[in-house]
């Protein structure tokens, strides 16, 4: 049997995404900025994506920008706007438990000269809405803090973070890093008073290479590549065909039965977890319950290192992750687990399970049964080690 329990790094594409991926390579494949009708038709595809995500997202499609993923969504909207807007003030916020793709970014505005405050995160995960007020400057121009965190699954506050700053600080950006949120709530940034929205098509059951950013009509955003003007300068360079008409078929498809999907999932983690408690000396540390997005579990599993619990498993053919999949290849201690408290050993023994609409209770039971049998012996392993 195989359990792939790694959703969260990546999704399996849809049969759907899979036709129309094909499709656009191999018969529709003009450049869809060409004049001839071999470019109209892959036009139509883009076209026919932007208006399937306007409508998702409840916005106007001019405010859609296609990008590589959600990396350069985060880049975009962070650059994009710190530099259109830095007249008005140099000060950014975000939260101290923010992906790779956010946080570096920070850092290299702070190198350009903008202050950043990082807020820090309560025990479970969310950011305190009082932190933010207390954080809030008037020269601040740009509030950065992602939907659900990609490691333990807390759904921050962005609803609540958003009504205080269009209510207090209206000329304020608020950005969303919606990545591990997308497909599985309904967002609609202009509800919830967001200026700029990251999403990827790969945690979706879409295309890897291809995501989009949402961008405010009224938010001033400068671009950061630069070349034919496509994507009205916004975004210069070929648009990826395959990918934007397969991120296209991956929102509309997410959007089709959401709520039953929510709910399978919930059903499948609250499952998990009671399954898990079977098992001694473990910690959970995502929240429980509906404070936490329905496809993430993060568990420590005391006494055996991460990385010997996922090779392990991996044996087993179990895939899950010791972390974000962005940072796997270059280990770090973890921002999110060490601020919301855990130990340098929950820490270093930290797996991340995240489901999809494809997961199993049978895959769930797998993996649990699969640790229960090898728990004892690779903790023998570590002591001995």
């Amino acid at each position: 049997m195989e359990a792939y329990l790694d959703n969260s790094a990546t999704t399996l594409v849809s049969q759907g995404v899979k036709d129309i991926v094909i499709k656009t390579m191999t018969e529709d494949y003009g450049n869809p900025s060409s004049m001839h009708m071999k470019g109209v038709e892959s036009e139509r595809y883009v076209r026919e994506a932007r208006e399937i995500i306007a409508k998702a997202l409840k916005v106007n499609e001019k405010e859609i920008i296609f990008t590589s993923g959600g990396t350069e969504s985060n880049n975009l909207a962070l650059i994009g706007m710190a530099m259109a807007n830095q007249r008005a003030g140099r000060h950014l916020i975000t939260s101290s438990i923010e992906h790779a793709s956010v946080l570096n970014t920070m850092k290299y505005l702070e190198e350009q000269g903008f202050s950043v405050t990082y807020l820090p995160v309560d025990e479970a995960g969310r950011v305190r809405l009082e932190d933010l007020k207390e954080a809030m400057r008037e020269d601040t121009i740009l509030v950065s803090i992602m939907y659900v965190n990609n490691e333990i699954g807390t759904a921050e506050p962005v609803g609540e973070i958003g009504k205080f700053l269009k209510e207090e600080y209206p000329k304020v950006l608020f950005h969303v890093d919606a990545i591990q949120a997308f497909g599985k709530y309904r967002i609609y940034p202009k509800r919830l008073g967001i200026d700029a929205l990251s999403v990827s098509g790969h945690k979706i059951h879409g295309p890897k290479g291809c995501g989009f950013l949402y961008v405010s009509e009224k938010a001033k955003i400068k671009p950061i590549i630069f070349g034919g003007g496509q994507q009205k300068g916004m975004r210069s360079g070929t648009d990826n065909v395959p990918g934007i008409a397969g991120l296209g078929q991956a929102v509309k498809e997410a959007g089709e039965h959401l709520e039953e999907n929510v709910e399978r999932m919930y059903e499948l983690r609250q499952y998990f977890m009671e399954r898990l408690s079977e098992i001694d000396q473990i910690r959970i540390n995502s929240p429980k319950g509906r404070e936490g997005a329905p496809h993430i579990v993060n568990v420590s599993f005391l006494g055996v290192r991460s990385e010997v619990m996922l090779h392990d498993l991996e044996s087993k053919k179990i895939y899950v992750s010791a972390g974000s999949a962005c940072s796997s290849n270059h280990p770090h201690i973890s921002e999110t687990l060490s601020g919301i408290g855990l130990s340098p050993e929950e820490i270093d023994s930290a797996i991340r399970f995240s489901f999809s609409v494809n997961t199993t209770r049978e895959e769930l039971d797998y993996a649990v049964d699969t640790i229960k049998d090898r728990i004892s012996t690779l903790r023998k392993f570590t002591r001995k080690k």
